[in-house]
């Protein structure tokens, strides 16, 4: 399901989206799009609970700023090689980061999605 705020993909089933907070058209009723002038409220950093690898520090930034996570994962891994407080600012982010909504529904092991 595609959110008609801010365009991005969630849950089916949800009655908010996550990213904006818009709520959700109920099923059955017709989708209403946005006026192109509406408010969209900000970006929240978190971290990411369903694309982590470590923490879900990179994934969380990479969402924020709609990039890669591997391409933002990368690009950390190249900081760290580099003498600095690379690695303490991912201590820090990884304490000071919520931890954001699962955004994708998991199959349970009995699903057809595992076929």
């Amino acid at each position: 399901m595609i959110c008609p705020n801010c365009r991005k993909e969630i849950a089916d089933g949800s009655k908010f989206c996550y990213n904006c907070g818009t709520k959700m058209a109920e099923p059955g009723a017709p989708a209403a799009t946005p006026p192109p002038h509406a408010y969209v409220p900000p970006k929240k950093l978190v971290r990411s609970s369903n694309d982590r690898k470590i923490a879900g520090v990179c994934a969380g930034v990479a969402d924020y700023f709609d990039a890669d996570p591997t391409l933002i994962r990368a690009i950390w891994l190249l900081a760290t090689l580099i003498p600095g407080p690379n690695l303490i600012a991912y201590l820090i982010l990884w304490i000071v980061l919520p931890l954001g909504p699962t955004g994708v529904a998991l199959a349970s092991p009995g699903s057809a999605a595992h076929v």
